[in-house]
C-alpha cells in the first residue's frame, strides 16, 4: 500500500512541477531550482512516458522545445532556462552531460509519442549537439573530456574521461541512430561502447589502454566494478552508483563483468542495508580531495562527509539501480531497495527529498524535487527504457 501512495505521490510532484515552458527542478523556489534544467526535466519526461500521463507527456515536449529552441549556436545545449526565457549554458563550467540528455529526451518522446514531426524539426540541432561531443574528445579517441562541474554532480571532484558522460552520450547515439536510422551514428556508438569496455573495467593485459599512465595504476584500482573516471593525473577509484546502474542498462561488457557489478552492488547494499550512495566512499575531511569540495559550490557548502554529491542517497539514482536489478534477475533486492527509498521519501508526508545522509538517512537537500519522484517512478518500470 505504501509503494502504491508512494508512486501516486510521485505523480502528484511531477504534476505540480509542471509549467507551460516544461519540468521545473523542484516546486520550491530556492536556489535556481524552478528553473527548466535540460538534464532534470529530461529524467522527468522519461519518467512521464513511463506513466503513460498525457498532461505530464505533454510537459516533456514543452521541456524539450524549451531546450532545443536554445541551443548554443556553436551546439551546445542550455544547462537552465528561468520562466523570463533567461538561458545558462552552465556556471563556471558547461553542462557536458545536457547534450546527451536533450537527444535521449527527443528520441524516446518520439518513440513513445510516434511523432515524428520533432525529430524533423530538430533533426539540425541533432546533429549540431552530437558533432560539439565530437568536438570534445579533442583528440578523437572516442571519449569525452568533461570538465569539473561539468555534469549531474556540479560540486564534487571528477573530471576528465568520466564514465557516467560515455554512457549518456552511448545512449544518446544509439537512439539517434534508431530514430534516424543513421549508420554514421550506429558506427560511432560502436566505437564508445568498445573503448568504454577496454578502459573502465580492471583487465591484466595491456592493449588498448586509452592511456600509457593507466597501465601503472591499473594495479591500485577497484577491480569488481567499472571506474567513475580516469584523467591525466589519476585513475577515479570511487564507486559511481549511477554509471554502473546504466552500464549494466547499456550491457556494457562482458556476461562476467556485469556479474561481478552487480554482486558488488548486492554486498554493498547488505552491508549498508540502506539506499546506495551516488559515490562511495565519501571524501573525508582528512583526504586531499576535500580541498576542492571546500570550495566548489555555488550557494553554500553540502559535500559534507555523506551528504550531497559527496556520497549522499539520492532517490533518482537509486531508482535507476532498481532497474538495473530487475535486468539482472534480482528482483528480491530491487524490491528492498525501493521500499528502503519509499521510507526516505514517505517522511513529512512524502516530501520527495533531493538526497540523504548516508549515515542517518536524514533528508540533506532541496524539498520537493522533481527527479526524487522520478526515481520513484524508475524504480518500478525505467527497464521499459532499455527493451
Amino acid at each position: 500500500m505504501e509503494n502504491q501512495l508512494a508512486y501516486t505521490k510521485a505523480i502528484a510532484l511531477l504534476h505540480k512541477v509542471s509549467t507551460p515552458k516544461g519540468f521545473t527542478a523542484a516546486a520550491v523556489v530556492e536556489d535556481n531550482y524552478c528553473r527548466i534544467w535540460t538534464r532534470d526535466s529530461v529524467v522527468c519526461g522519461l519518467a512521464a512516458l513511463l506513466t503513460n500521463d498525457e498532461k505530464l507527456i505533454v510537459t516533456f515536449k514543452n521541456s524539450l522545445v524549451t531546450i532545443w529552441d536554445n541551443q548554443h549556436a556553436t551546439g551546445f545545449l542550455p544547462s537552465n532556462v528561468d520562466e523570463n526565457n533567461k538561458v545558462s549554458y552552465g556556471g563556471t563550467a558547461g553542462r557536458a552531460d545536457a547534450p546527451a540528455w536533450a537527444i535521449i529526451g527527443l528520441c524516446m518522446y518520439s518513440m513513445h509519442t510516434k511523432d515524428g514531426t520533432i525529430l524533423t524539426t530538430y533533426e539540425p540541432n541533432v546533429n549540431l549537439a552530437l558533432q560539439v561531443m565530437d568536438v570534445w574528445e579533442f583528440n578523437g579517441k572516442h571519449l569525452m573530456y568533461v570538465p569539473q562541474s561539468g555534469d549531474w554532480a556540479d560540486e564534487y571532484i571528477q573530471h576528465g574521461y568520466v564514465l557516467f558522460d560515455q554512457l549518456l552520450r552511448l545512449w544518446a547515439l544509439q537512439l539517434a541512430a534508431k530514430v534516424y536510422n543513421n549508420k554514421i551514428f550506429a558506427t560511432k556508438a560502436t566505437q564508445i561502447k568498445t573503448t568504454i569496455e577496454n578502459n573502465f573495467f580492471y583487465r591484466e593485459d595491456a592493449d588498448n589502454w586509452y592511456a600509457l599512465n593507466m597501465i601503472h595504476q591499473k594495479e591500485e584500482v577497484p577491480k569488481s566494478f567499472w571506474w567513475m573516471g580516469f584523467n591525466p593525473a589519476q585513475i577515479y577509484v570511487q564507486f559511481d552508483l549511477q554509471a554502473n546502474a546504466l552500464a549494466v542498462l547499456l550491457k556494457i561488457g562482458t556476461v562476467a563483468q556485469q556479474k561481478s557489478c552487480m554482486d558488488f552492488i548486492q554486498s554493498l547494499l547488505e552491508e549498508r542495508n540502506s539506499m546506495l550512495p551516488s559515490f562511495w566512499p565519501a571524501v573525508e575531511y582528512k583526504d586531499r580531495e576535500m580541498d576542492e569540495l571546500k570550495n566548489n559550490f555555488a550557494y553554500r557548502f553540502r559535500n559534507k562527509p555523506g551528504e550531497f554529491h559527496n556520497a549522499g542517497l539520492w532517490p533518482v539514482w537509486n531508482g535507476l539501480m532498481c532497474a538495473a536489478l530487475k535486468v539482472s534477475g534480482k528482483e528480491m533486492l530491487q524490491k528492498k531497495l525501493f521500499e528502503m527509498m519509499v521510507d526516505a521519501v514517505a517522511v513529512n508526508n512524502f516530501e520527495m527529498n533531493e538526497c540523504y545522509n548516508a549515515q542517518t538517512n536524514i533528508a540533506c537537500g532541496v524539498h520537493e524535487c522533481a527527479w526524487s519522484a522520478a526515481g520513484i517512478i524508475f524504480s518500478e518500470k525505467a527497464h521499459e527504457l532499455f527493451n
